[in-house]
């Protein structure tokens, strides 16, 4: 029986999604459309499929975060760590290298983990009617029926019968203009590019070989030099670092004739921005889309979304207006210019603003911290422990801390001393000792810590043991 791999590839930032999808937690990574996040969501209509536990593509930064999604998945799966980001081409190769290492040859589905696709069993009739196509030889891609003239996204031209299950392809392009893309809508041969593809891991390896040799060496080399740890793969840094990056369309799809399409005709979109993500939730009788803590006043197609459970965000006599709040930074735009978003952050992290990239929460393999108070000589911030989790064992030259336990169960170690910290008790630990945090129980642990100290930086720290074997740049 052939079997099916699924590979869910996790890079990208979706800055057009600022403040709420930012390099420290992006969008694939939020719960943007109900309480799973899009990676999740991904993953688990690749569990309902049936096929093999999937092939995460995904930054060493944000290994973590997949890693413990997919155990809320309740899956397993393979992590490669891509040192630096190259494109979907490299990515792609690297899975497939690495997939046929595993597993030898197999069919593959490899789809963004940052799209939504609200019907599962649509979902499945689309891939399985790929997969004859697929498993003789030809890579298959999925293109979204459009509604609309697009902009936002490239097109797929069909060519011969365009009835049939499984469609020639005549051409990729581009993100098309408003006039080229009604052209498009008018015309009835052309799809959206959705950027899902399926195809036998050993006919993407010889295309790859005839197009991108060189690219195909360096990726296999990398992957071959990749050291285990657990479940992450971890892609050699030199090798890797040395490949020129490129979309998988452009280095391959749209070199070969060995290609088909089938069309979707369900419901998708990429979530690319704003509207896009406006478009995909309820709205009011005056066209407003109101998520979270936030109200209207005589308001007229406007989005308010407040993601801060603290801040309460009102629109007043707003038209066409996009508003979004989170705890640390809030975006007031006109939803015309929702594909300018991007430079919204290119101009924050010009002006070294901190925001650009960094959440007010920092997700750690243990948990997150938020930092409360932040002024010279003292900090306090909020550590939540996930259970059974545990900070390294560690300590700081600069700076001391004092933990007071606000909900759940404390183990502390402190030099040679073990602690049990109820809720209201605390424990301080002073600059240089020795000290670990851990939650031991199976619920929450939320720990109000305070640091003192001439010092209070994240790089003050030496790790004595972790057990998720972390670098001290992690």
């Amino acid at each position: 029986m052939t079997i099916t791999i699924p590979v869910v590839l996790c890079g990208g930032v979706g800055s057009r999604l600022w403040p709420l999808s930012r390099k420290s937690l992006p969008k694939q990574f939020a719960p943007l459309i109900g309480d799973d996040s899009l990676f999740m969501a991904a993953v688990r209509r690749t569990a309902q499929l049936g096929f093999t536990e999937p092939v995460v593509v995904t930054s060493t930064e944000h290994r973590f975060l997949a890693e413990k999604q997919l155990r809320d998945c309740g899956v397993a799966g393979q992590i490669l760590l891509e040192p630096s980001g190259k494109n979907t081409a490299p990515a792609v190769f690297a899975a497939a290298h690495f997939a046929v290492k595993k597993h030898g040859d197999a069919l593959m589905l490899v789809m963004p983990s940052d799209h939504h696709i609200p019907d599962p069993k649509a979902f499945a009739e689309m891939v399985q009617s790929g997969a004859a196509a697929a498993g003789g030889g030809a890579v298959v891609t999925f293109g979204v029926t459009p509604d609309r003239p697009e902009t936002g996204y490239g097109y797929i031209e069909l060519g011969g019968d365009t009835a049939a299950l499984c469609c020639a392809v005549t051409k990729f392009h581009e993100k098309p203009n408003l006039q080229t893309a009604e052209q498009m809508l008018s015309a009835g041969n052309y799809v959206w590019n959705a950027g899902i593809f399926l195809f036998q891991a050993s006919t993407l390896l010889a295309l790859a070989k005839q197009f991108e040799p060189e690219m195909l060496a360096a990726v296999q080399k990398s992957v071959d030099s990749a050291t285990e740890d657990k479940n992450f793969w971890h892609i050699d840094s030199a090798l890797w670092n040395s490949i020129k990056g490129q979309s998988i369309d452009y280095a391959i799809l749209e070199k070969t004739d060995k290609i088909a399409c089938v069309k979707f005709n369900g419901r998708w979109s990429d979530l690319g921005d704003w509207n896009a993500v406006a478009g995909q939730l309820p709205h009011d009788a005056d066209g407003n889309l109101i998520s979270g803590s936030a109200s209207q006043i005589e308001c007229h197609n406007a989005a308010l979304w407040s993601a801060s459970e603290g801040t309460h965000l009102v629109g007043l006599g707003l038209h066409n207006i996009v508003a979004v709040v989170t705890d640390d930074a809030v975006l007031v735009a006109d939803a015309a210019r929702m594909q300018d978003v991007r430079n919204v952050v290119d101009y924050l992290e010009a002006k070294n603003i901190t925001q650009a990239h960094q959440h007010a929460k920092d997700y750690r393999p243990w948990g997150w911290f938020e930092s409360l108070v932040n002024m010279p000589g003292y900090q306090v911030k909020r550590l939540h422990v996930h259970p059974g989790a545990a900070l390294s064992l560690q300590s700081h030259q600069h700076r001391s801390e004092h933990w007071v336990v606000v909900s759940g169960t404390a183990s502390v170690v402190r030099d040679d001393d073990v602690l049990t910290l109820a809720t209201n008790q605390s424990v301080y630990i002073h600059a240089g000792q020795k000290h670990r945090l851990a939650n031991e129980t199976d619920a929450p642990l939320t720990v109000i810590e305070v640091q003192t100290g001439s010092y209070l930086g994240e790089d003050d720290i030496v790790r004595y043991e972790d057990v998720y074997n972390r670098t001290p740049s992690d």
